[in-house]
């Protein structure tokens, strides 16, 4: 495969959910060297990339895209750095907004600085559709306004901002990609899918939002990490591309459909108090990723289903990670939720 000019990429976030897939994809599709770069928070999971420490080509160097020191031992004789590190859960950022700022702005800012210090050939940014906020018809194009409306997608939306201006600044030959919500394998049990999911196969009940009619569009891991691949090769420096699924449908669908591959009852739907300024629906218009030749390839429900079971087959992966900390984080945001009907 042409790779253009890149033949290494340190992946930032790369023991996390989307980092590690887009790790092994490279490595599937031939890349000399990759170089998983991650803080390991409660996110940053080793057994994600377990799998890859024996491939050739591959390393890992743990460390803080907040450190500059860190940031220059990781990307040092490496061509291209893609950034999935990241805060990145809504309910976290309502809790404790600090973190997300830290992260999401300065630490890209020092990434930034570091591309420019090492003279690297390439960035690219992974965002957010968060950043646009609500869309009650119609679908986002890249050139919509911003309009963030919760602490994570607007700490996304000033990262993006500070990649956007180093372009034009100074050149740096950064791209920003914008992804729906995503779903697959090795994702931290917070977010929807993976909660609901560990949750009924715990026994426990699904915690649902409101009228549980909030509609977003979801993506596979595979297909989102596809998407950055040709941004990395084609993406025009300075621009954002939005990747979506494709796929809209209600959060209540999404929660009976794991009821259903689990063949669990309907009376583990919890209908709870809906999270503050909770965003409607998301919806994104793709076709300027398309037209440089990528295009989602997992069908929705089978590629739901298959992943539903994979976390039923894999228990021993997600069960550690619902620990002491993820406890008091669940406490900390359900706990107080009135349960609604």
């Amino acid at each position: 495969m042409n790779h253009g000019t890149v033949r290494s990429v340190v992946v930032t976030g790369g023991a996390g959910f989307i980092g590690s897939t887009f790790a092994r994809l490279l490595l599937t599709l031939g890349y000399e060297r990759v170089r998983v770069f991650d803080k390991l928070t409660y996110a940053g999971n080793l057994a994600n990339v377990a799998d890859l420490v024996s491939a050739p080509g591959f390393s890992f160097v743990e460390g803080d895209i907040c450190n500059p020191e860190d940031v220059d031992k990781a990307i040092a004789g490496f061509e291209a750095i893609v950034n999935f590190a990241a805060e990145t859960h809504v309910d976290r950022s309502l809790l404790d907004s600090g973190g997300f700022i830290r992260t999401d702005v300065h630490g890209v800012w020092v990434l930034l600085e570091g591309v420019r210090r090492h003279g690297l050939t390439r960035m690219v940014h992974v965002s957010t559709d968060e950043v646009y906020g609500v869309r009650d018809s119609g679908s986002f194009c890249e050139d919509d306004p911003l309009n963030p409306r919760n602490p994570y997608s607007a700490s996304k939306a000033g990262g993006e901002m500070m990649v956007k201006a180093y372009a034009a600044t100074y050149g740096v030959p950064a791209v920003i990609s914008r992804g729906s919500n995503t779903y697959g394998p090795y994702q931290y049990p917070e977010k929807f899918i993976s909660l609901a999911t560990t949750n009924v196969l715990l026994g426990e009940p699904i915690p649902v939002y409101g009228d549980g009619r909030q509609v977003r569009d979801w993506i596979h891991a595979q297909d989102h990490a596809a998407g950055i691949e040709v941004l990395l090769r084609h993406g025009q420096p300075g621009e954002a591309y939005n990747l979506g699924g494709g796929n809209e449908r209600e959060n209540i669908r999404i929660a009976e459909i794991i009821l259903d591959e689990l063949d669990a009852p309907s009376e583990l739907l919890h209908f709870v108090t809906d999270r503050q300024g909770h965003d409607r629906r998301y919806s994104l218009d793709s076709s300027k990723a398309r037209s440089l030749g990528w295009q989602p390839e997992v069908d929705f429900e089978s590629g739901l289903r298959e992943t539903i079971r994979w976390y039923r087959d894999n228990r021993a992966w997600w069960e550690q990670l619902r620990s002491d900390e993820f406890d008091e984080y669940y406490q900390a945001n359900y706990a107080a939720r009135q349960r609604l009907g």
